[in-house]
């Protein structure tokens, strides 16, 4: 009887450890494909860069991409813009800790943790030729110019055409045909 017990403790030991460990790599897919949709967006918000209609005077200088608050995307914009620019121009990264800071930038990404502010984000940026980038379902509606979802378990973005009128910037034909259009 006692090396039944103990047997049955054994297993139950067994198993739990094997739960555990599952329940590990299972996080840690997720976290790596949290990873890799940063990754993503990078390519994406590149691609907006280039096929977005800029007034004349936002060409003149470094392309601004600017993350309030804290998101892994600020290292991952900062290995893009090391590698890459938006035409002949240098892609500058900043981060800052509220909408309050704001002053300019051509895109303000604004990270799922700080979806509630949209609104004063939105009124921040006014009428500026500044493009307002989102991660949470629901905010391409509430005014966000480009808002990443998940859909069918892949990474796409929805394009909401009147904000980007708003802020002066207008998609090319080739950018409107893979959004999900607003």
């Amino acid at each position: 009887m006692l090396l039944i017990f103990d047997l049955d403790k054994l297993l139950k030991t067994v198993v739990m450890r094997n739960t555990l460990a599952a329940l590990f790599f299972v996080t840690l897919g997720t976290l790596n494909l949290a990873a890799q949709n940063y990754q993503t967006y990078t390519l994406y918000m590149h691609g907006f860069a280039k096929f977005v209609l800029w007034p004349e005077d936002d060409k003149k200088t470094d392309f601004e991409i600017v993350v309030i608050g804290e998101s892994p995307l600020t290292a991952e914009l900062q290995k893009m813009a090391e590698k890459k620019k938006v035409g002949d121009r240098a892609i500058k990264v900043s981060k800052i800790n509220s909408i309050a800071e704001f002053r300019k930038g051509h895109m303000l990404f604004v990270p799922s943790t700080l979806s509630s502010q949209l609104g004063e984000v939105l009124s921040k940026v006014g009428g500026k030729s500044t493009m307002v980038i989102t991660e949470q379902a629901g905010l391409g509606a509430k005014g966000s110019d480009v808002n990443f979802v998940i859909k069918g378990g892949k990474l796409a973005f929805e394009l909401n055409q009147s904000a980007l009128a708003k802020h002066m910037l207008k998609a090319s034909t080739e950018l409107t045909r893979l959004a999900i259009l607003i």
